[in-house]
């Protein structure tokens, strides 16, 4: 173990909650990223990152070093709303610091990764770490609306494809290399509209629906199972319904469906499985996401966001536990998220290596508690700068 590390980590813990802090303050949902887009630029170019810019999209990017292993830490930069204000103990506006512990939105989910993403980079460069690497850093947009959609731009636009993707998403300082996929689907029954007084002049769409909602929920127990990622699952998330009036037989209802894909299970497994169930007097469809991010780019996407599950002998997750055993002493836990994450993008489209550390844990997520210790940001923050010299040994 060389203390090294996290002894320089902690001497830029002012600075860094600073920023954070910061940041937290600037509310920031998806598509509206601006204000901590430009903040995080700031931040960037004062720690003397080489070139920093902002994409089409709306992501920051910073680049270190100009070697030939090439590394990439993602954290992304919106959040959820914060709902009824009334329900924090803490405003989730000012990112009060009390008893080691900052306070805030996104502080968990994901501003307190940025935070010790920008500065460990920069701590990487200070320390000497960067020779024969280049990396990079990126504040991302719109993952918590359409998940991973940021670097459809950055890699296929912006032509930065790196060897290595490492996510700040809340691991609580775990080393995760996987996740299950998701996808969003919509099932549409149609009927015959009529007077409630005489529903047997109709057709009621919403017992048509009914029939595939059972169909649905019997199905959620019979999903394959994975050892290491866990059960697929399928849920009926909300319906909406046409009708005339209350006194009227509805001809239209729709419902939304979530399903989250293990390892083996794929797109087009999981519509063939709804569309058995549904029929042909159905129709079954693969939602779309479509936004216009902040820049004014128009963007989108089918709902449909894969399983991936970085390999454990991968030399990308052994550097990994070789760096987390040298800064912290002791052997790393290897898991996985239950919730999703840039990955499905890099890794599970792109087959990008691509695994995650980040300060916080995922109970806190979207939560009147979100929150990050500072002692977290200083340990996530150390292994940002250690991380590049093991890859490149290890590459």
């Amino acid at each position: 173990m060389s203390k090294k590390y996290i002894e320089e980590a902690a001497k830029i813990q002012e600075n860094m909650v600073s920023f954070l802090r910061d940041i937290v303050a600037i509310p920031s949902p998806s598509c509206e990223e601006e204000g901590v887009a430009e903040r995080t630029k700031s931040e960037m170019e004062s720690l003397g990152y080489e070139d920093v810019r902002i994409d089409s999209f709306g992501n920051v990017i910073g680049k270190l070093g100009d070697g030939k292993n090439v590394i990439l830490y993602d954290a992304h930069m919106d959040t959820v709303g914060i709902g009824d204000p009334d329900a924090w103990s803490h405003d989730p506006y000012k990112g009060k610091v009390e008893d080691g512990i900052v306070y805030g939105r996104g502080t968990g989910d994901n501003k307190g990764g940025l935070a010790s993403m920008v500065y460990g980079a920069a701590l990487a460069k200070k320390m000497g770490h960067l020779e024969g690497v280049t990396l990079y850093v990126v504040g991302s947009a719109q993952e918590e609306t359409s998940d991973g959609l940021a670097y459809k731009t950055i890699i296929t636009e912006d032509g930065l494809r790196p060897d290595v993707v490492v996510l700040g998403e809340c691991t609580g300082l775990k080393l995760y290399r996987g996740q299950r996929g998701r996808m969003e689907l919509t099932v549409t029954t149609r009927g015959k509209s009529c007077h409630a007084s005489a529903p047997e002049r109709g057709e009621n769409a919403i017992y048509k629906m009914v029939k595939i909602i059972n169909g649905i929920e019997q199905l959620n127990p019979k999903l394959r199972d994975d050892d290491f990622l866990g059960k697929g699952t399928v849920a009926v998330t909300n319906m909406e319904v046409d009708t005339a009036s209350l006194n009227a037989v509805p001809d239209k209802a729709v419902i939304y469906i979530d399903r989250r894909l293990t390892a083996g299970e794929t797109k087009e497994s999981a519509i063939s499985e709804i569309k058995e169930i549904a029929g042909d007097d159905a129709v079954v469809e693969l939602s779309e996401y479509k936004a216009t991010s902040y820049t004014g780019k128009e963007v989108g996407m089918e709902k449909y966001y894969p399983t991936w599950n970085l390999d454990p002998n991968h030399h990308a997750l052994r550097s990994a536990e070789a760096a987390y055993k040298e800064i912290f002493g002791e052997e790393p836990v290897v898991d996985k998220w239950t919730f999703s994450t840039n990955g499905v993008y890099t890794a599970g489209i792109e087959g990008i290596p691509t695994f995650g550390l980040g300060p916080s844990v995922e109970e806190v997520t979207h939560s009147v508690d979100d929150q990050v210790s500072i002692d977290d940001l200083i340990k996530a923050a150390a292994f940002y700068a250690g991380y590049p010299a093991f890859f490149k040994n290890a590459n």
